[in-house]
């Protein structure tokens, strides 16, 4: 009998597209209580009350008009907050974005095949590049398996923007270019390029319809080396990407004459790859989340860890031309702005430092034995970190995934709740006993599962203020008092948060984010089953934060935690 029923088709990458329900948009009353429960722990009482009648004023009057015309674009949008979002998080932004907006480092290939080892660079690129390209290729094909919660379907749009896109610069707003296209849809882009020593070379990856295999790549990237060798460095035009948005558009205008799209832009991912054979990346942060990439890469990492590492196909090189330098006409006005990039963004990296540890203690293994949740537990040791460490409660960021909703991204969770504030105050008052720090300890891993789930579900409470907020820009009324008011910044809202932070995922790909805010810290982990790794950054110019002082307190946090969940489970 069973031979005799229909073989069911494998999951095409996009089906799923067309049936994703559209984002919600939050009730008014809820978001607006979620907000006022957010800015408690940093108010005094006074402060609180003004900005309770604030947010009263505003539920009852311009807060309830914006909320009726959210409403009505909701419903000829299948996504009202697509494209806000990503103008407003990304796009309109004048600052730098190498630093401020990129994240960087998601790269596997360490952990069991290829250590460190200078001379190995190229052969691994090329076995690297292989596998990055087959990837290329399940999504052009449609036969990536589209990614799921449980049995719900996530969407899978940002996929399209792995490959092939790119952020061009414009005075008052940058534009994201995409020619990724399925199999389906027609052509599609198919060049590499390779940048090295500041010169520009590009070349086919398909030849006659088919990737080049490693041996092929190989050779590429052996010809772009040995031609840059022993030459003197070339221009370096890429520096520029790193300036003033704006400044950047205005250069571009000047020195790139033609068509800028076809030969440059901010491109979505970079592979870095170091003479010791080491890899990492920077990838504009606009056209996709991180887990996109983090996708690629636990791919790239599996298939390198099935194959040792090796190609075990055929050496035959066929007949490829060579790459191609793409040779830019720059003048000497040119080249002072591109040695002014490059000292401005040196300065602004020896700034900025970074931290990535192994905390090996325990992992996520011990975590669940204890019936307690990995990513709440390490949020609320980051909590306690910084709470000791600042001797108060640090405004906090966690990234939500909202990608079971079409063109789902992602929304804020506030990890820095009114009870895990009472918890860490419960932690260092040596006159509080374990039952009350238990008890505090449970009401905070409680309220914070509750607000990952409702951001989870499109009813976070921050994207629904941010389109309140772009309704009355947009049409030119005054900005109400609730985004006017001191504790809207100082609790994170306007991208204020002083913790910046996100689960990275259970595999062995890690990246790592510059602070928000000057003051602040990004706080990216990955959670193994015997270990944590994470990378911490903070602005050295900023005499008051450390990276390695907050670890250190984490680490602490981490053992102090366990041992409290050991003596009496939650």
């Amino acid at each position: 009998m069973a031979n005799n029923l229909p073989h069911s088709l494998p999951e095409r990458t996009f089906q799923y597209q067309s049936s994703l329900p559209s984002l919600p948009v939050p009730t008014l009353g809820i978001s607006l209580s979620k907000y006022l429960d957010a800015v408690r722990p940093f108010a005094s009482e006074t402060e609180y009350k003004a900005t309770l009648d604030i947010v009263k004023k505003f539920e009852v009057g311009v807060g309830e008009e914006l909320h009726q015309k959210l409403l009505q674009r909701s419903k000829a949008k299948r996504n009202w907050l697509e494209d806000w979002w990503l103008d407003a998080a990304y796009l309109e932004l004048r600052t730098p974005s190498q630093l401020t907006v990129n994240f960087g480092g998601p790269a596997p290939y360490l952990e069991h095949c290829w250590p460190p080892a200078e001379g190995t660079h190229l052969q691994r690129a090329s076995i690297a590049t292989w596998h990055t390209l087959q990837y290329w290729n399940l999504i052009r094909t449609e036969t990536l398996p589209p990614q799921k919660a449980g049995k719900t379907a996530l969407d899978m749009d940002q996929f399209r923007m792995l490959f092939c896109t790119c952020k061009v610069p414009g005075v008052k707003k940058d534009t994201i270019y995409n020619y990724f296209k399925a199999e389906s849809e027609g052509p599609c882009p198919s060049h590499v390029v390779v940048m090295c020593r500041g010169r520009i070379f590009t070349f086919d990856a398909l030849c006659d319809g088919k990737i080049l295999t490693p041996p092929e790549l190989l050779r590429q990237l052996s010809y772009v080396e040995k031609v840059c060798e022993g030459e003197p460095e070339g221009d370096g035009v890429s520096a520029l990407t790193t300036e003033e948005r704006t400044c950047w558009a205005m250069m571009a205008r000047e020195a790139l004459k033609g068509n800028p799209t076809i030969r440059w832009g901010d491109k979505s991912y970079n592979s870095l790859v170091f003479s010791d054979g080491t890899f990492g990346s920077n990838c504009d942060h606009a056209p996709y989340d991180a887990m996109v990439l983090v996708s690629l890469c636990w791919y790239v990492d599996q298939q390198l860890k099935a194959t040792e590492g090796k190609w075990k196909g055929s050496d035959a090189v066929r007949a490829i031309p060579p790459p191609e330098e793409l040779v830019f006409t720059v003048d000497e006005k040119t080249r002072s702005n591109i040695r002014q990039a490059k000292q401005q963004y040196l300065e602004s990296t020896q700034d900025l430092q970074v931290v990535c540890y192994a905390f090996t203690a325990f992992g996520k293994s011990a975590i669940k034995e204890r019936k307690l949740h990995p990513d709440i537990f390490i949020q609320l040791a980051m909590q306690l970190a910084y709470y000791k460490l600042h001797k108060g409660p640090g405004s906090c960021y966690e990234t939500a995934m909202t990608r079971t909703f079409y063109h789902g991204r992602t929304e804020t969770m506030r990890p820095c709740t009114e009870e895990a504030v009472n918890w860490c105050k419960a932690m260092i008052d040596p006159t509080c006993d374990v039952n009350a720090r238990r008890k505090a300890m449970r009401l905070a891993f409680l309220k914070h599962s509750k607000l990952m789930a409702d951001a989870q579900e499109g009813k976070g409470f921050d994207r629904h203020l941010l389109g309140l907020y772009l309704i009355a820009k947009e049409e030119g009324r005054p900005t109400p008092d609730l985004f006017m008011d001191p504790l809207y910044a100082r609790s994170g809202g306007g991208g204020n948060f002083v913790l910046s932070s996100s689960l990275v995922g259970y595999t062995t790909v890690l990246g790592v984010v510059a602070p928000m805010v000057h003051h602040g810290y990004g706080f990216f982990y990955r959670i193994r089953d015997d270990r944590i790794v994470i990378s911490v950054s903070a602005w050295t110019s900023y005499r008051q934060t450390d990276a390695a002082s907050l670890f250190n307190n984490f680490s602490s946090s981490m053992h102090e935690m366990l041992h409290l969940a050991t003596t009496s489970q939650l």
